[in-house]
């Protein structure tokens, strides 16, 4: 064997890894969820009659196919429940991630022009909270905004407030646990892209004339975009489908999808119905995806 196939093996295995992954951790899950999503609701258990049964032979899959239903996704549009929670998981998300790229992009520049020797400290200061459970830091929120929590009892004894302030169950606590939770999920791309600019870029810049908001807007941001797209993904599309945050530190006043999901499955038993809320909610996030890969190919197009 020479030692041009020995050295292109391996590189050909990694290159068919990711694909490998996709498919089984990806396609084939997704597979069963749709299958499940084009079933009809029983009192079973399982709680569905398959419309496809593979040990029936060939002739039933093809009058499977001939009979399929879109029942449950008809449902979807039609119920205002459903409307309603993908309206309000997309109104939550794209405020929440908002609020993240506002908060997130002052800190991640400021890490990426501290000296090289304090930026490893400041990296670890941001993941830290990575090391106690999610969970676990949820419920923290929860004592810290109760109504005896530690929040009123600083409030009311600064005499910032007279009597203790409802911030439990609220659209505000839910706000704050997602920006708390996702924010090391903004800075630490962002970090990365800054940190390789040049700073003689901005020098340039500012001898150019420019002043100190020209440079940033005209060189500093758009030279960050790949990581503000990347911290974008990496909160938008989790927090679309976000359950746990909502259940626990929102009213129930309405639903998020991700609430709505779980809701369907496990108290309605309707898993049909929760399968096709869970197909209809990858294809309305697949959409970003779609967008940031386009305009990444477009940006490799344009430096060639």
């Amino acid at each position: 064997m020479s030692a041009r196939n020995i050295f292109t093996r391996p590189a050909r295995l990694a290159a068919i890894a990711p694909y490998l992954w996709m498919v089984l951790f990806f396609l084939v899950p997704f597979g069963f969820v749709l299958k499940i999503s084009l079933s009809q609701t029983v009192i079973a258990q399982p709680p569905y009659a398959p419309v496809f049964d593979f040990s029936a032979g060939w002739t039933a899959l093809k009058a499977a196919f001939g009979a399929l239903s879109l029942d449950n996704f008809r449902l979807l549009v039609s119920d205002d429940l459903y409307v309603l929670s993908y309206a309000r998981s997309l109104v939550v998300a794209l405020a929440s991630t908002a609020m993240l790229l506002l908060i997130g992009y002052p800190i991640a520049y400021g890490m990426a022009r501290l000296p090289r020797r304090w930026q490893p400290v400041a990296m670890m200061l941001v993941i830290v909270p990575f090391w106690t459970s999610f969970l676990i830091r949820i419920y923290a929120w929860i004592n810290i905004l109760q109504h005896d929590g530690l929040l009123n009892r600083v409030l009311l004894a600064l005499h910032v407030v007279s009597q203790p302030v409802v911030w439990l169950s609220t659209d505000s606590a839910m706000y704050l646990g997602i920006v708390y939770s996702y924010l090391p999920f903004m800075i630490l791309p962002l970090y990365a892209t800054l940190a390789k600019m040049e700073p003689a870029l901005e020098e340039a810049g500012a001898d150019l004339g420019a002043s100190p908001f020209e440079v940033f807007w005209l060189v500093t941001f758009p030279l960050s975009l790949p990581g503000v797209g990347a911290g974008v993904l990496l909160c938008f599309i989790p927090i679309v489908g976000e359950f746990v945050i909502p259940d626990l530190l929102a009213g129930s006043d309405s639903l998020m999808i991700g609430q709505t999901l779980w809701l369907e499955f496990f108290t309605n038993k309707d898993w049909p119905v929760a399968s096709a809320v869970a197909v209809v909610l990858l294809a309305v996030l697949l959409l970003p995806l779609l967008v940031y890969d386009r305009l990444q190919r477009r940006q490799l197009e344009e430096a060639r």
